[in-house]
């Protein structure tokens, strides 16, 4: 009876945790890290001149980002945004060291200052203050991860060097990482982000469609066609059989015809 008791009491401790708070009785799942220690990381393969590129771009993301994620928690005024900085800047050193052991093992030069837009990106921010400045912060860098998330995508599917293809993977958990907290601050302009190109089956599919259409009016046409010239064909062929019996009939041997004779 005891233990009945108890296990009633349990199950209205669980019911009631999750009617007062859902959040904590369904925790968002944990979000599944690709395994990483499964890809070799030797140097060895071609390294192409997109694998260069690629390695470049990733530490000039550091270089801007980290001093960007800095600014956040100094200048703005939301707890929210500041953490976002806190977090993405710490993250990007992080890479930042992972894409300088790469270039030093592959011997790529990387860059040492942000580019002429990412110092324009930086000069906005200090020029910036309050809310104003939360927004250039989270629009400036979300719409630079949604560049930089295909091109990382492009080369872990298509280098032939295992170290960028290693640093391809990891970058891609970085970025999805800084995209989704990005997201969450809640301000994101995503009516100004650029708009991904139409598919480009679109054009297949339309001319599929055409070849089909004139394709099914040929076949009703022919159709059509044929429906009228059938019975034009079975009259021909009718009378090519009568003409044939009677060329026959002609041709048969004529039987002796019976005389009647009266009695």
């Amino acid at each position: 009876m005891s233990r009945w008791r108890h296990l009633t009491g349990l199950g209205f401790a669980v019911l009631s945790l999750v009617l007062l708070q859902p959040q904590a009785a369904w925790a968002e799942p944990g979000v599944p890290n690709p395994p990483n220690q499964l890809i070799t990381d030797t140097g060895e393969g071609k390294v192409s001149a997109a694998d260069i590129d690629f390695a470049k771009k990733v530490k000039l993301a550091g270089l801007w980002e980290i001093p960007a994620g800095e600014m956040a928690q100094d200048k703005s005024g939301d707890t929210r945004i500041q953490q976002i900085g806190k977090d993405i800047a710490a993250q990007h050193v992080v890479l930042d060291q992972m894409v300088t052991a790469a270039a030093k093992k592959l011997d790529i030069e990387l860059p040492s200052k942000p580019n002429s837009d990412q110092q324009g990106w930086l000069g906005e921010m200090r020029a910036a203050e309050g809310k104003d400045f939360d927004q250039i912060y989270i629009d400036r860098l979300r719409a630079a991860h949604g560049k930089i998330f295909p091109a990382i995508a492009t080369i872990r599917t298509s280098t032939r060097n295992d170290t960028i293809r290693k640093l391809a993977q990891r970058a891609n958990q970085f970025v999805m990482t800084h995209l989704t907290l990005l997201e969450s601050s809640g301000i994101v302009d995503f009516a100004a982000l650029p708009t991904a190109p139409p598919p480009t089956t679109a054009q297949a599919v339309t001319t599929n469609t055409d070849n089909s259409t004139t394709a099914l009016s040929t076949a009703g046409s022919n159709q059509q066609t044929s429906s009228m010239s059938t019975p034009l064909v079975v009259g021909v062929v009718v009378a090519s059989f009568g003409v044939a019996f009677l060329v026959t009939r002609r041709m048969w041997p004529s039987s002796p015809r019976r005389r009647r004779y009266n009695r």
